[in-house]
């Protein structure tokens, strides 16, 4: 058997459905294979989404017209923004997700897609015909002709489930692992490697003591994660945390030549900032405890996630030290946790569009390409479907910048750096975390959205007002001269508020720490009021706050990001010849080799180029581009 399509999806997960979504809203004839076509985004380990880093890059896809962020308001049971106290660049939202609700909303969501076909199966071998894609076969023997084809096999590409010194095959529980794909990749003379993520042991909620534990309420009113939902009313429900003891750690010690993390028996390496309990022991022996986040699955269900103690120990280890866990004392124990070991295949083989560079048509996202995350993998599997799909339609790929996106940001990252562990994103890594903030994800990318296809003009229009409007709101306070009569300054004494010494700005007043824009209107009267719809109205208020508050610190950052951008256009040919770059030194020279930058800034962020390298590097591109001058004029 036989089908053609434009483009198709391997896996359905988080990263497969962002693909086959964007894949097929932009017009493409799209198949998604999949296991099981009701499990699609499955939440595999802990049933939440968002956080530090993680919530921006959901807002972003919300912004670019992905599903990630809506099905996570669908099914959320508890909402909470974090970091409220601290600036805007850091705060981010997180939510707690019914387990059973999110697969089953994805489902339908994808069903209702046009041009999009989800067909049961797990792929087989990947074909080729001319130097590109053309196909794949499934393990059942059908054949699936296609342009472009979008690997997202999360962790099943050969994977190995580890309990204890007890090894089964298989990318998670219940489900089988898949080993002809991965022979394909060998076949197709990719370099592979070998990475590990666990999950702990999933708990009986009514055998907890929670008198024993921290209640952690959500956020009320619940603050939602999609930019399209204006408000939600929903009952949230409680998470509780409590905390390993000395007694945890003196078991887990005494049984570390248990782990097959400690006895050999696992060679790959797991992420660093979500390490197991075991490696929290080990690595942190001067701590006397350890949080645990005891989290529902869902909402009327009887199983709860305890965030933080990861382990592949035994299941009777597993038993025995969470038992000395203050309210886990007599938890019963619905499933024990494990670790899972997988292949991945090096991401500096790839193109910024998430193309491998030596095999046209085929684009790899997700955990296949060393990262660790539902949200990293559905950013990536948005942008290897927006790029798959505008290779089908012979229209230039969507290359964003480090300074527009952290969908950017990871994707650099990913193909600049050698990464040792599965990648997770931070605020910490963009240098322009100020701009790249989560309340203005669609400020920055509706005009990208728009132009590709994935949102309409009426949306874009919107968000071009509130932007517009915000900021020339900003303007005028910074321009306007304060007068002392301007105000009733008596609302300022009663609030402990000093009237300026000295003349100043009405904006000057507002990027006063002590003075926010609540105390600024209460002051001077509101702000000009924009909107009449009540959301875009609160919108524009956060947005003239900020733009206030922060105008120098973005201004400096605008003049770095046009100096970043002015790089990343400096194109590096893929052939270039760096051994005949006499200047470059050794160590240069092999980060260039294996990297192969597509761009002189690309090239600036590889480890061991520095910035005489990059000098030597723009001279010899001058030189190489005389040539091919001379060449056509000859």
């Amino acid at each position: 058997m036989t089908d053609r399509f434009d483009i198709v999806v391997v896996g359905g997960g988080h990263a497969g459905i962002e693909a086959a979504h964007a894949a097929a809203k932009l017009g493409c004839r799209t198949a998604l294979l999949t296991m099981d076509p009701q499990a699609v985004g499955r939440l595999s380990c802990n049933p939440a989404m968002g956080g530090l880093g993680k919530g921006h890059l959901v807002r972003e896809i919300d912004a670019m017209g992905g599903l990630q962020a809506r099905a996570t308001d669908a099914a959320g049971i508890q909402f909470r923004l974090l970091n409220r106290s601290k600036g805007p660049a850091v705060r981010a939202p997180r939510v707690q997700l019914d387990k059973d609700l999110y697969p089953t909303w994805m489902a339908g969501a994808l069903a209702r897609v046009e041009n999009l076909v989800v067909i049961p199966g797990t792929g087989g071998e990947i074909h080729t015909s001319g130097g590109r894609v053309s196909a794949i076969t499934t393990e059942d023997g059908v054949r699936l002709e296609c342009r472009a084809l979008v690997l997202t096999t999360g962790t099943f590409l050969n994977g190995v489930m580890h309990c204890g010194l007890v090894q089964t095959k298989g990318g998670r529980v219940g489900e089988q692992p898949s080993e002809r794909l991965a022979d394909s990749f060998l076949a197709l003379g990719l370099e592979t490697s070998r990475l590990k993520t666990g999950t702990p042991a999933r708990l009986r909620k009514s055998s907890i003591d929670f008198s024993k534990c921290d209640v952690q309420p959500g956020d009320d009113p619940a603050p939602p994660m999609s930019i399209r939902t204006r408000s939600l009313d929903v009952e949230q429900v409680c998470c509780w945390l409590t905390r390993t003891t000395e007694r945890t750690h003196d078991i887990i010690r005494g049984n570390l030549d248990k782990s097959p993390m400690y006895t050999g028996r696992i060679e790959g390496v797991g992420p660093r900032y979500c390490p197991s309990i075991e490696d929290k022991i080990v690595r942190f022996e001067d701590r006397t405890s350890h949080q645990i986040f005891l989290e529902p699955e869902s909402r009327g269900g009887d199983t709860i996630y305890p965030n933080g103690v990861s382990t592949s120990l035994p299941a009777d280890v597993q038993e025995a030290f969470l038992h000395t866990v203050p309210g886990l004392e007599n938890c019963e124990f619905v499933r024990h946790g494990y670790a899972v070991e997988y292949t991945c295949v090096p991401p500096h083989q790839l193109r910024h569009t998430l193309e491998v560079r030596d095999v046209p048509g085929l684009y790899l996202a997700g955990q296949i390409n060393g990262t660790s995350g539902y949200e990293e993998a559905a950013g990536q599997g948005l942008m290897a479907g927006i790029n798959a799909a505008l290779a089908c339609k012979n229209e230039e790929p969507l290359l964003l910048g480090r300074g527009e996106a952290y969908l950017a940001v990871m994707i650099d990252d990913l193909l600049s750096k050698n990464h040792r562990e599965p990648y997770r994103l931070f605020t910490s890594r963009a240098e322009f975390r100020l701009l790249l903030r989560c309340d203005n994800a669609d400020l920055r990318l509706a005009s990208h959205a728009c132009r590709v296809g994935l949102i309409d003009e009426r949306e874009l229009e919107q968000v071009a007002a509130l932007r517009e409007a915000s900021r020339a709101e900003a303007e005028r306070l910074a321009s306007t001269p304060l007068r002392h009569s301007d105000a009733d300054w008596n609302a300022a004494a009663e609030a402990g508020i000093e009237r300026p010494a000295k003349m100043s700005m009405l904006g000057q007043i507002m990027s006063r720490p002590e003075i926010g824009l609540d105390t600024y209107e209460r002051i001077l009267g509101p702000i000009e009021r924009h909107f009449d719809d009540e959301y875009w109205h609160q919108r524009y208020r956060e947005q003239v706050e900020i733009e206030v508050t922060y105008a120098g610190y973005f201004e400096k950052q605008a003049r770095q990001v046009e100096r970043i951008r002015q790089m990343d256009e400096e194109r590096v040919p893929v052939d270039m010849d760096y051994d005949a770059i006499a200047s470059l030194r050794t160590e240069a020279r092999r980060a260039l080799e294996r990297f192969r930058p597509e761009t002189v800034g690309q090239a600036s962020r590889l480890a061991g180029v520095n910035p005489a390298d990059v000098d030597v590097l723009l001279v010899a591109l001058r030189r190489w581009k005389d040539r091919v001058s001379l060449k056509v004029g000859s």
